[in-house]
C-alpha cells in the first residue's frame, strides 16, 4: 500500500528498522550495563544506582531463581511492585535467567490477583511487602511456588535501608500483617545468589519476554504474549523516532518515571528504550503525592517527561510545578488516552514544550503512531505510523477505507503481539490474516497520514442512530474555566435511545449543571450535548490514571 505519512517523517528516520539488530531483551540490557556501567541509571528518594550496580544485582538474583529457585527458561515469574529500584533489577534478573515476566499490578484485588497468577501459570513472584497480604489471600489457589518479598528500602544503603523500612511498617503502618510461609526476603536472595553460577540462557526473537495483561477496561484481563522480537521491535523503532529530538540534548539524559514501569507505556518508553540509551532514570514511587511529585521534579534538570492527561492535569493545578525548571525539556509524551487540547495549550504555557501525543495498545508493544517532537503545537492528532509499522483505517468486513473515512484503526508491523495466551478464540476476534490487529478504535486518516483517533468503539454514544464520541465532548467540557476534569458516558434514554451523561470534577464549586450545558452548547451540536452533569469529588481511574468510564456508567444503573 502507499504509505503516505513517510513524506511527513522527521528528517533522519528511517522508514523501516531491523529487529535482527539485537538478539534479545537479554542482548540489550547487558549491553547497556557494559557501555554504560559507571554512569547513574535509577534513582529514588536521592538512592541512586548506576548501570554497573545493575549488572551485578540483577546477575545474583538471576543465579538465586535459576539455581536455588529452580526456574528455567521460558517459566513465568510475576512481578508486584511499583517505581522502587527492585524493579529493574528484576527484570534484567529475569532476562539473564530466561524467564518470563507477569508484569502485576500492585493495586490488584485479591481476585485479580488470582486470575493473572492462575491464568499466566507463574511459578515465582517477587513482591512489595506492602501487598503481600493480598497475595496471602489467594496464593493457595495458583501454582505459585517461590515467593520473594521485598521492602521499600532494601537497596538503600544502611542504617537507611532499616529505617525507612522501619517507618513505613510501625510508624506509617503502610505494611498490613501477612503470612507467607517459605517467603525468602529480597536481601536474602541477592545473598544466596552471591555464591551461585549464573548459567547463560540463549534466547532469541521468538521467546516470550512478558504476557502483559490488558487493564480489562473493556472486559476479561487477558495476556497479550509479548516476544523478544516484539519488545526489541518496539525499542528499536521509539529509538528511531526519537533520535533527530534526543541528539540535541547535551550530556546524558534524564527523565521523569512516574506511570508506573509495570505498564507497557512506561515499560517501553521509559525502562526499556533509556536503558539502552544509557539515560538517568528517576522514579517517582507515589506519584499521587503531588506535592512531593514537584519537590522531587525540582532537584533535577530533565530531558524527558511522560504521562497521561490526568497526570498533566494534576500537576498544573499543584503549587509549585510552575517553578520547576524545564530548561532542559526536550520531549513531553502523552498517551495511554486522548491529551485534551486544553491541558495540552496549558503544559505549554507552563513548560514551554509541546505536549506530544502518542497512540498504541499492550497488543503492540505499544508504539504504533507518534506525534512529530518538532511541532510547534498540539494537533490533536496521534501522530504518524512510526517506523516499520502499516496503519490501515479498516470497516467492519476488514475492507481498507478511504482518507478521512473513519473506521476502525489496524495495525500491522513487528511490534504486534503474538496472541492472548491460551485464548486462541479471543486471538482470532482480534487478528485479520493473523498479523494485522483490529485495535477497537475508531479513527480516520489525512491526506498526510496523521491518524485521528475518536475512541473506544465500545465508549461510543449513540443518540438517535448518531455517533457521539465522549473525547469530544470531554474535550470541549474541560475548556470551561469551572472544570477540572470531566468524562461522558452513554446514558440509557427511552426516547433517544442513549443520551450523554457527563462527570464532572469542580474547579470552581459554585459551577452549576446548566452552566455546563449552556457551555458544551456553544461548541457541541445539539445531540452532543451532555443531558445530564453528574458531579463527583473526583472519578475512578486505573492505576495509570485513565479515567474508567465503565465504573461511571455502572453508577447510572444503581
Amino acid at each position: 500500500m502507499d504509505k503516505i505519512w513517510l513524506k511527513n517523517y522527521p528528517a533522519g528516520v528511517p522508514a523501516e528498522i531491523n529487529p535482527n539488530e539485537i538478539a534479545s531483551l537479554q542482548a540489550l540490557v547487558e549491553r547497556g550495563f557494559e557501555k554504560f556501567a559507571d554512569r547513574p541509571a535509577y534513582t529514588m528518594m536521592d538512592r541512586t544506582l548506576t548501570y554497573g550496580d545493575l549488572d551485578r544485582l540483577s546477575r545474583q538474583f538471576a543465579a538465586y531463581l535459576q539455581q536455588v529457585a529452580g526456574l528455567r527458561k521460558g517459566d513465568r515469574i510475576a512481578v508486584m511492585l511499583p517505581n522502587i529500584l527492585q524493579y529493574p533489577v528484576a527484570i534484567a534478573a529475569a532476562f539473564r535467567a530466561g524467564l518470563t515476566v507477569v508484569n502485576t499490578n500492585p493495586l490488584y484485588t485479591p481476585r485479580e490477583l488470582e486470575h493473572q497468577l492462575r491464568d499466566s501459570g507463574a511459578r515465582a513472584i517477587l513482591i512489595l511487602e506492602n501487598f503481600a497480604h493480598t497475595l496471602q489471600q489467594v496464593i493457595h489457589a495458583t501454582g505459585v511456588e517461590t515467593v520473594i518479598v521485598t521492602g521499600l528500602g532494601d537497596l538503600f544503603p544502611f542504617p537507611k535501608s532499616a529505617l525507612v523500612n522501619f517507618v513505613l511498617r510501625h510508624v506509617k503502618k503502610q505494611v498490613p500483617e501477612y503470612s507467607l510461609p517459605g517467603a525468602v526476603g529480597f536481601i536474602e536472595a541477592l545473598s544466596k545468589g552471591k555464591y551461585e553460577n549464573l548459567v547463560p540462557v540463549a534466547l532469541g526473537h521468538d521467546d516470550v519476554a512478558f504476557l502483559q495483561y490488558t487493564g480489562g477496561t473493556t472486559g476479561v484481563s487477558k495476556g497479550a504474549v509479548l516476544t523478544h522480537r516484539n519488545m526489541v521491535a518496539n525499542v528499536l523503532q521509539s529509538e528511531a523516532w526519537m533520535g533527530p529530538s534526543l541528539r540535541e540534548a547535551s550530556g546524558q539524559m534524564v527523565l521523569i518515571t512516574a506511570l508506573p514501569l509495570y505498564h507497557i507505556f512506561s515499560l517501553t518508553a521509559n525502562c526499556l528504550l533509556f536503558m539502552r540509551l544509557g539515560a538517568h532514570n528517576i522514579l517517582i514511587a507515589n506519584p499521587r503525592d503531588f506535592a512531593g511529585f514537584v519537590q522531587e521534579m525540582a532537584k533535577y534538570r530533565f530531558t524527558f517527561f511522560s504521562g497521561v492527561n490526568t497526570l498533566f492535569n494534576a500537576l498544573l493545578h499543584t503549587p509549585g510545578f510552575d517553578q520547576v525548571d524545564f530548561s532542559a525539556l526536550k520531549v513531553s509524551l502523552g498517551g495511554g488516552m486522548a491529551v485534551q487540547k486544553a491541558v495540552a495549550e496549558h503544559w505549554k504555557q507552563v513548560t514551554g514544550n509541546t505536549l506530544t501525543q502518542a497512540w498504541g495498545l499492550t497488543e503492540t508493544s505499544p508504539a504504533a503512531c507518534i506525534n512529530r517532537f518538532d511541532a510547534p503545537e498540539f494537533t490533536g492528532s496521534i501522530g504518524l505510523p512510526i517506523s516499520s509499522t502499516i496503519v490501515t483505517i479498516r470497516d467492519d468486513d476488514g475492507n481498507v477505507l478511504p482518507v478521512r473515512q473513519s473506521g476502525e484503526i489496524c495495525v500491522e508491523g513487528p511490534q504486534v503481539m503474538r496472541g492472548y495466551w491460551n485464548r486462541p478464540d479471543e486471538t482470532a476476534k482480534v487478528m485479520i490474516d493473523g498479523r494485522i490487529l483490529r485495535t477497537g478504535d475508531i479513527g480516520y486518516m489525512d491526506e498526510d497520514g496523521y491518524v485521528f483517533i475518536e475512541d473506544r468503539k465500545k465508549d461510543m454514544i449513540l443518540v438517535s442512530g448518531f455517533n457521539v464520541y465522549p473525547n469530544e465532548v470531554e474535550g470541549v467540557a474541560v475548556t470551561h474555566p469551572g472544570v477540572l476534569e470531566a468524562a461522558a458516558v452513554a446514558q440509557p434514554d427511552d426516547r433517544a435511545g442513549e443520551v450523554v451523561a457527563l462527570f464532572v470534577v469542580r474547579k470552581d464549586p459554585a459551577l452549576t449543571e446548566e452552566a455546563v450545558i449552556e457551555h458544551c452548547r456553544k461548541e457541541l451540536t445539539g445531540y452532543k450535548v451532555p443531558k445530564r452533569v453528574y458531579f463527583r469529588d473526583d472519578l475512578p481511574k486505573t492505576n495509570v490514571g485513565k479515567i474508567l468510564r465503565r465504573e461511571l456508567k455502572d453508577q447510572l444503573k444503581k
